[in-house]
C-alpha cells in the first residue's frame, strides 16, 4: 500500500518531536489501493483498448527481464486529460493516477477520491506542501532542502505522511527539477536524518534527445547504494527499458490517452 507512514522534523539534539500516530485508512481501502496486480486486470476492449495494449506490453517486457507483471505499477498519466479520457480506463479496472498539479488534481479527484490511489508527479511548491500532504498518497518530487523541511513539518502537523520519491535530475538539465545525482547520497541522508522523512524511491525523467537507459541504470545505482527499493522511471515511448533496468512503477500518459488536449 502506498505510505500512510509517519515521521517527524528531528530537533537540533538529535531528537526526535513526537506527535499522534499517522491516521489509519479502514481496512477497505487498505485493500482497495494495495497496488495493482496487472496480471490479473480485466480490461474490457471496447472501454479502454490502450489501457489492454500498455498492460500486455509491461507484463512482456517484465517477463523478458525475469520479473512478473505484478512487481511493476502502472500509473496512469492523467494531468491535463479531458474527463471522457480518463473515465474508461479508470471504469476499465485502473486505480493508480499521476497529476503534475496539486490544484488540477485536487479539482478533478476529489469527488471520486476513495476510489483511487494518487501520486503527484510534477514539481511542487514549499507553499503547496500542506495541500500536497493531505491530499495524495505519493510524492515523487522531493528535490530540496526547503521542500524537505516543508513536507516533514505538515507530516508532523497532520500525523500522516506519503510516500515519499526523491526526484534526480539524471541529465543535469537546468530547465528541470530534481537533486544532482552527486548530491543524491547527501540529500536521501539529510531526508532520512535531518527531517525523519521516509524515502520511498527515486523518479527521474530522462533528456529527450539521450538515450534513456544510461539514465535509468545512474538512478538504479543510487537506489541500490542508499537501500531505496522503488524507482519510477519509464514513460510512453521508453517504459519498457525502464522495466529491463528494474522499474517499479511507470508513468504512461500518451499511450494511455493520447495526446493532450
Amino acid at each position: 500500500m502506498s505510505g500512510v507512514l509517519a515521521g517527524s522534523v528531528k530537533n537540533s539534539n538529535g531528537g526526535s518531536g513526537g506527535f499522534r500516530p499517522a491516521a489509519r485508512r479502514p481496512m477497505a481501502w487498505a485493500a482497495f489501493v494495495t497496488v495493482q496486480k496487472l496480471a490479473e486486470m480485466t480490461v474490457p476492449p471496447a472501454r479502454a483498448p490502450k489501457l489492454q495494449d500498455v498492460l500486455d506490453r509491461i507484463a512482456r517486457a517484465a517477463k523478458a527481464s525475469g520479473r512478473k507483471a505484478a512487481d511493476v505499477t502502472l500509473v496512469a498519466v492523467s494531468k491535463q486529460q479531458p474527463w471522457d479520457h480518463v473515465e474508461p480506463v479508470l471504469a476499465a479496472g485502473q486505480k493508480v493516477f499521476g497529476e503534475n498539479r496539486v490544484q488540477e488534481a485536487m479539482d478533478r479527484w476529489s469527488s471520486r477520491r476513495a476510489e483511487v490511489e494518487l501520486r503527484l508527479i510534477g514539481p511542487l511548491q514549499s507553499n503547496k506542501a500542506r495541500e500536497a500532504v493531505a491530499f495524495f498518497d505519493v510524492i515523487e518530487s522531493l528535490d530540496r532542502d526547503k521542500l524537505a523541511r516543508a513536507l516533514a513539518e505538515e507530516v508532523q502537523k497532520q500525523g500522516r505522511a506519503p510516500a515519499l520519491y526523491i526526484q534526480v535530475n539524471t541529465g543535469e538539465e537546468p530547465q528541470k527539477a530534481g537533486i544532482a545525482p552527486a548530491e543524491a547520497d547527501a540529500f536521501i541522508a539529510a531526508c532520512r536524518g535531518t527531517y525523519d522523512l521516509p524515502v520511498a524511491g527515486l523518479m527521474c525523467i530522462p533528456p529527450a534527445a539521450e538515450p534513456p537507459g544510461p539514465h535509468f541504470a545512474l538512478l538504479a545505482k543510487i537506489a541500490a547504494r542508499n537501500g531505496v527499493e522503488k524507482l519510477s522511471m519509464g514513460m510512453s515511448d521508453d517504459f519498457e527499458t525502464a522495466i529491463r533496468f528494474g522499474a517499479t512503477s511507470v508513468r504512461v500518459g500518451s499511450a494511455l490517452f493520447g495526446a493532450r488536449g
